[in-house]
């Protein structure tokens, strides 16, 4: 995969991420409020105010994540964004991380 590759899909993963977060905050399912500032999504929850940090490693092509239970490397293989220590898939692991972090199930 290109540079200019992996930043689109970067990017566009991103954005999904985002935008099922803003869904679920407006669906009162958690309260939740993302900012962006350029490669880096950062969601706050509001209720105990943790944060999951998601953003992309251009030189690496990779995307991580933090959260309170550590950090994450997500490559994309597949056609799916896979953790490079057990190879879940990064929208799996995003619900779990935000279900915890959020105090309600949330399935991206």
């Amino acid at each position: 995969m290109s540079e200019k590759e992996f930043l689109d899909l970067a990017e566009s993963t991103l954005n999904t991420i985002e935008a099922a977060m803003d869904r679920l905050n407006d669906e009162d399912v958690i309260d939740v409020e993302c900012k962006r500032s350029g490669n880096v999504l950062e969601i706050e929850f509001i209720d105990n105010g943790s944060k999951i940090i998601v953003n992309s490693q251009a030189p690496m092509k990779e995307l991580w994540v933090a959260a309170k239970s550590g950090g994450f490397h997500y490559r994309h293989q597949d056609g799916a964004w896979r953790n490079t220590r057990d190879g879940s898939e990064l929208f799996a692991a995003l619900s779990a991380l935000a279900s915890a972090q959020g105090g309600a199930a949330v399935t991206l």
